[in-house]
Formats: C-alpha cells, structure tokens, sequence
C-alpha cells in the first residue's frame, strides 16, 4: 500500500467510524486490508475501495471495520471505577429516588460483553432489588455475536472473583457460560459511535461506560460523541472513560468528580 493509498483508506475508514489512524499504524491497516482484498478477489486497491465505496449492502465496509477495530477487555477490568460505582454511585441512587424510578447504564464499546456483564453483576449484588437494565453497543458485530453468546475462556474471566465466578457462571468444559440471571438483563446491539441518527436514540440512561474507546477517535470526533453522550444522559448522570483519559480534555460539558475510588465525569 502506497503512502497515499494509505491516506485515502485512512480518510474512508474516518468519515464511516470517527476511528483515526496515524502513519504509524500502515503496516497494521495494511495487513487487515490485504485480508479483505483477498476475500473478494481484488487484486488492486483502488478497486477495492471503489468496491467499499459503492457496496449498496454495506457488507464489505462492516467486515473491514470488524477487522479493524481492537477489542481487548476481559471481567472486572480497572477495578477501582467498577468499586466506585458500587460503594459510591449505586447508594446514592438508592437514596434520592433513582433507583426506584428505573437505573440504564449504557456500556459503549461493548466489545464481546465482558464489561456490559461485568456490570450486570455488580448491579445485581448492590441493587438487586431496585429495576435496572445495560445496554451494550459496539460497531463490530463479529464481537456482538460472542457477547449475545456469553461464553468464555479463562483468560476473560481470570480477574473474576471466586464468589461471583460460582454465582454468575456456568461451568461449559473449559470454558464459561454467563448466567441466565445475568444475561436477561443484558441487551447488545449494534452502533456506530459517529452514526448521529443512532445516538440520538439513546436516552434516559444514568450512567454511560465508555472506556479506552474515544482513545482511536481524533478531537473532532471525540467532541462530537460527547456532545451525544451528554444528550442521553439524564441530569446528574455520569461517564466513565478509561483511567488515562480526561473528558476535560475533550469538552467542559462534564464536570468532574472526585469519589474515594475514582475520577468520574457528571453531566
């Protein structure tokens, strides 16, 4: 792939999923690319983008986002904030009539579900007896595919505490079933962060998870997807961004917040 061919995919690859991808990242975009050509039988590259460009199903640009898109998590990921939700959060839901109204947390970047169950369970063991639902959304469908499954291996689960590995998990051979109980209350589809008609759809949540994903967004697009989750927040919500991201660095719509266990942004 030529430096401007590269450019040209990059631009694509930006205008359909706010992803950007720095010169450095050429031989990672190039490889994932080479797949898909070889696929579909081209042979040359501007043919293939053609192809992408003018695919009225959509099919090939959704493969080539699968491919590309980075999906690294497992259970129980950067404990602290999940802890901060937990100890702090949920009690103060409880108390000023939240939870009786009906708790959404939206999950963002959902991945294969580790996080949107990871949440789930936390839910259920501080307020199980308040109503609350999650709702997962990621771009990749591949990786949605597996998280309406829920099945995993032990490497997701290795960070799972031992009393809720035997409360939430179902023993499959070597690997490990989400249990029903927590997998009802779990709804995953597919969006497209930068799909503004999608996000305008989703409303009333207190909560939105979205970690380590506006991290392959340019500023541009990382605004832009803040402005939407400030809009499906309710008052007083809260985001949760990675622990090496900064919303303030992003926009001043949030304030931040400084629980015991974790910086949390508020609307």
């Amino acid at each position: 792939m030529t430096k401007a061919e590269f450019e040209r995919l990059r631009d694509y690859i930006y205008r359909e999923s706010g992803i950007y991808f720095e010169d450095n990242k050429v031989y990672y975009v190039e490889k994932r690319v080479e797949q898909q050509m070889e696929k579909y039988g081209f042979k040359d590259f501007t043919a293939y983008l053609g192809a992408l460009r003018f695919d009225s199903t959509g099919k090939m640009r959704q493969e080539l986002l699968n491919s590309l898109t980075i999906n690294e998590t497992y259970f129980f990921r950067e404990y602290e904030q999940l802890k901060c939700l937990a100890e702090e959060i949920v009690p103060l839901w409880c108390q000023n009539g939240v939870g009786r109204q009906g708790v959404k947390i939206w999950c963002a970047g959902c991945a294969s579900g580790e996080e949107a169950y990871t949440l789930a369970i936390v839910m259920q063991e501080m307020a199980p007896d308040i109503p609350w639902e999650i709702y997962a959304t990621d771009i990749d469908t591949e990786v949605l595919d597996k998280a309406e499954k829920g099945i995993y291996n032990h490497y997701a689960i290795r960070q799972v505490p031992e009393v809720y590995l035997k409360r939430y998990f179902v023993r499959l051979g070597d690997n490990y079933a989400i249990a029903s109980l927590i997998k009802r209350k779990v709804t995953f589809s597919h969006l497209n962060l930068v799909d503004d008609a999608g996000m305008r759809k989703m409303q009333g949540f207190h909560a939105i998870f979205c970690r380590n994903v506006l991290i392959y967004f340019d500023d541009l697009s990382r605004r832009r997807v803040a402005l939407q989750f400030y809009q499906a927040l309710e008052s007083g919500g809260y985001i949760f961004l990675g622990h090496s991201e900064s919303m303030s660095r992003i926009t001043t719509l949030f304030k931040p917040v400084r629980f015991k266990n974790a910086i949390i942004y508020q609307k």
